[in-house]
């Protein structure tokens, strides 16, 4: 039986993810900060499911709690390195600098970490796949997406440079890039609980669900053990780019 490792797994993508794999017989180690949420999920799956508190910024616990993984966990086929959060919309020169540092320490430095304590048993077992949640704002800046853009551009590229590093260890990584997405507390989270304000970002629309990011995990997943799928961005077909903004000058 394999194993998947996921972090922010008590809601949104990351319980989507836990529930695809199970639904297909794997074992899960679900871990996220509100372990009553991982509870309730893990008493749906008796004996294949591990729920352990872990906030990714405490980094000291994130390297003891995969090493003291018990026997039958321990040896994780798919990382997926799912938590992480925007705060805010301000523009850069009146943004919270405290809303930036704990994107950073979320959505890059407790990606790192938890890599870093999953790679060397991969590596030395010649086996496993990394999945990566990034956005399609690493790519296509926006106002007010500032610093949550840039770690998403961070998670992309750190990516790419597992892979230059995995090459012939039977390791692989990869990004995958959603973008709207609506059903997850993402929004909630960024407008700081104002329900009327995240309902707003999805009203008229018809965006892309958990289950579908789920979906593409999975299939990532199983893929061939010669094929590394490098990145995946995937929209709602409501959703497109845009022309590139021009600030005009006043004309009298």
């Amino acid at each position: 039986m394999k194993t998947l490792f996921v972090t922010g797994a008590s809601s949104g993508f990351g319980r989507a993810i836990a529930e695809r794999f199970l639904e297909e017989g794997w074992r899960a180690i679900v871990c996220a900060r509100r372990a009553d949420r991982l509870q309730v999920f893990s008493s749906r799956f008796p004996d294949r499911v591990l729920p352990l508190q872990l906030d990714v910024t405490d980094l000291a616990k994130v390297a003891t709690t995969i090493q003291d993984l018990p026997r039958e966990f321990a040896n994780i086929d798919v990382l997926v390195n799912n938590a992480g959060l925007a705060l805010g919309l301000a523009p850069a020169h009146e943004a919270s600098l405290d809303d930036w540092d704990r994107m950073i320490a979320t959505n890059c430095s407790g990606l790192v970490h938890v890599t870093r304590a999953v790679l060397p048993g991969m590596v030395a077992r010649k086996q496993g796949g990394i999945v990566n949640i990034g956005s399609v704002a690493g790519d296509n800046p926006y106002p007010g997406g500032n610093v949550y853009g840039a770690t998403k551009a961070f998670v992309r590229q750190f990516t790419n440079n597992l892979n230059a590093d995995l090459i012939g260890t039977g390791v692989r990584a990869t990004c995958v890039e959603p973008g709207l997405c609506g059903g997850t507390e993402f929004s909630n989270v960024r407008f700081a609980g104002d329900d009327e304000r995240a309902k707003a970002v999805y009203a008229g629309t018809t965006p892309l669900t958990a289950e579908d990011i789920a979906d593409t995990v999975y299939w990532i997943a199983t893929r061939p053990p010669h094929v590394t799928i490098n990145v995946i961005s995937l929209m709602p077909n409501c959703q497109s780019f845009g022309p590139l903004a021009i600030k005009r000058a006043q004309t009298e």
